[in-house]
């Protein structure tokens, strides 16, 4: 979910239970208030009732034109003290005017007289405040829509106009890549956490930047002072070994040694190289034919591994192209060729299948690889002369660096490594 979404749903649901709240707590503060003044109007109706009969004065009649009726009757002594002196409630009275029942707020009175006493009714219509739940109800909706649908428009902009410099930032990374040329980040931004985070932003890509730059410098020296000597001692050997006076057994030991400078070689390639594409060396890329490349080395491989008498069938469903750097992109298909002719067995086959979206290289082979070491460099399934155990790893790593999938799964007696774009 972005920042932004995640902000509008909790901005949305805390004012919906303010408002709510707010909505209920305005309610019963009208009701009580509309409550209040007419008990106050009845307190007042009801003691001069009280008052005009006990000064035996004549009593109001029933049809006096005011809203305010009341009723008076005898109550025994018991009633009167069991049930409080003064009680307010709401009920439905029937008004004898209009002939029908109406709501009424009920104010009954327990006084003493002379002879007894007396219990005295009074009420007067009132508002109906089922219907006044209705009409807040309503009003109370509109106005929160109105007023959530401000609320978040208001928030929208606010939140656009502040976290603007945070989506320049992010522009900025996702087309910023090490070694592509540095473009400083521009600040034009008043506040203090965002300075603070272009900050650390712009330095961490100047170490990277020269981080990148002593990479790039080591691997080029390492490369020179590596292969340099591994070159010198190849020479000296052979040249050693076209001395006439070397024993049988000297040639051999020779050999044997030429043999593993040869093997460190290779190693000491394979590793520069996945140490090259780990740390974004290989940025330039090109679209590459995959059809071609696999035509390309099939025809070399068949010539160097003719001895092995491997039958080679190449089914092309479609034409396959990949954006990637043209050297990565023919490392990564005659490194998987030359994996499926080195591991082979006599009179096995090879079967690769190019289709619009992936392309498979298939080996006959005895029995399955650990699947989850595979790819991890220096695993061999069985050692096989003259292999490092780089080959698998540096495809592995070619096909991470450029976004593409590698899978390798054993059916049918044969190994089969499929590369999906």
């Amino acid at each position: 979910m972005k920042l932004f979404h995640n902000v509008m749903l909790h901005v949305s649901v805390a004012s919906v239970f303010i408002m709510t709240a707010w909505a209920v707590f305005f309610y019963w503060a009208i009701i009580d208030e509309v409550n209040d003044e007419v008990d106050d109007s009845l307190e007042d109706y009801s003691e001069s009732l009280i008052v005009r009969y006990l000064n035996g004065e004549d009593m109001p009649s029933l049809n006096n034109g005011s809203n305010n009726q009341f009723y008076m009757y005898d109550v025994s002594s018991e009633y009167a003290e069991t049930y409080p002196q003064i009680s307010y409630r709401d009920e439905m009275v029937y008004i004898d005017d209009k002939l029908e029942y109406e709501p009424a707020r009920i104010l009954m009175t327990i006084f003493k007289t002379d002879t007894g006493y007396k219990e005295l009714v009074v009420y007067t219509p009132t508002i109906d405040k089922l219907d006044l739940q209705r009409s807040i109800l309503g009003w109370i909706v509109a106005l929160y829509a109105g007023i959530l649908l401000i609320l978040l428009l208001l928030n929208v902009w606010i939140f656009r106009r502040n976290m603007k410099p945070l989506y320049v930032l992010l522009s900025w990374f996702n087309n910023y890549k090490i070694g592509s040329g540095y473009k400083p980040l521009s600040n034009k931004t008043k506040i203090t956490e965002f300075k603070e985070l272009y900050h650390a932003v712009t330095m961490s890509a100047q170490r990277n930047e020269k981080l990148y730059e002593q990479q790039k410098m080591f691997i080029g020296n390492a490369s020179h002072e590596m292969q340099t000597p591994l070159a010198i001692c190849l020479n000296r050997l052979e040249m050693l070994m076209e001395d006439e006076n070397l024993t049988e057994k000297q040639m051999e030991e020779i050999a044997k040694t030429r043999q593993t400078l040869e093997n460190i070689t290779r190693m000491n390639k394979s590793l520069l190289l996945l140490c090259k594409i780990e740390n974004g060396l290989y940025a330039d890329v090109k679209e590459v034919s995959v059809n071609s490349l696999v035509s390309q080395y099939i025809d070399t491989f068949n010539d160097v591994y003719s001895y092995k008498n491997i039958t080679v069938k190449v089914t092309e469903m479609s034409s396959l192209s990949m954006q990637i750097n043209e050297s990565l992109a023919i490392i990564l298909v005659s490194n998987l060729l030359k994996n499926a002719y080195l591991h082979n067995c006599v009179n096995g086959k090879i079967d690769v299948v190019i289709s619009e979206k992936d392309f498979t290289v298939s080996n006959t082979g005895e029995s399955a690889l650990d699947s989850s070491k595979i790819f991890t460099r220096f695993y061999q399934g069985s050692k096989k002369e003259g292999s490092t155990g780089l080959g698998l790893a540096l495809i592995h790593t070619i096909c991470r660096a450029n976004n593409i999938n590698i899978s390798y799964e054993f059916r049918d007696k044969m190994h089969v490594f499929k590369v999906s774009l």
